[in-house]
């Protein structure tokens, strides 16, 4: 207990950052991209009823896009009450979740590339394979939003696969717990009106819900 009390200081003045197990040094935000392991016990119930919500906006029938994450794996996991989908996703985990599922009718498809720490598929066989798609509606994880910068990553070619998943989608859903707010990732992927949804908790701060009201984004607090 004694140890847990200095690790609750410690990161209480931001010198070390809480993890499953343990702990690790605070990383420059812009670049450190933690593993999809290390980010999986984050904010767990948060991202629960964040794909709890989210998945509500799915229909029988939809083409779905699912950017890798740990919110987005979160709701594949949800997916399988759901008849008759296309999921196209760029995260062998999450294609991991749905070919387990016992919905036979179910069509996943897998993009192909390199294997980013977050477990997102990159580069130009990605992009290409997406181009080629037209969703009904995506549901991107971030790591990073900010009023003026948007939605960030840390990784560029994740951004340019997002900013694809993005343009092939009729309908954006960013799904996005309180912790992604004010934190700017290295790139870009895409200004904040290009959200039709984001999906949040209720510990959002204030500025936030007034930039998402400026940008004229449905926000959902859960």
């Amino acid at each position: 207990m004694t140890i847990r009390r200095d690790l609750d200081v410690l990161a209480g003045r931001n010198l070390i950052e809480k993890v499953h197990g343990g702990a690790a040094q605070v990383a420059n935000q812009t670049t450190f991209e933690p593993g999809f392991d290390a980010k999986r016990f984050r904010q767990q119930d948060e991202k629960a009823r964040i794909a709890q919500h989210a998945v509500e906006l799915v229909t029988e029938g939809a083409a779905i896009g699912l950017t890798a994450g740990t919110t987005t794996w979160a709701l594949a996991n949800l997916l399988a009450g759901i008849a008759d989908l296309t999921v196209v996703t760029n995260a062998p985990s999450i294609a991991q979740v749905l070919y387990q599922s016992t919905r036979a009718e179910q069509t996943i498809v897998l993009t192909g590339g390199v294997r980013t720490p977050s477990d997102a598929l990159v580069g130009p066989l990605a992009t290409q394979a997406l181009r080629q798609i037209h969703l009904d509606i995506v549901f991107m994880g971030i790591h990073g939003m900010d009023a003026e910068a948007g939605f960030t990553t840390p990784n560029l070619a994740e951004a340019e696969v997002n900013g694809v998943f993005l343009e092939s989608a009729a309908r954006a859903v960013v799904l996005a717990d309180h912790t992604k707010w004010c934190i700017r990732g290295l790139a870009r992927i895409a200004p904040l009106t290009t959200a039709d949804v984001v999906v949040s908790d209720n510990r959002l701060p204030p500025d936030a819900v007034d930039a998402m009201t400026q940008a004229n984004v449905d926000l959902v607090q859960v």
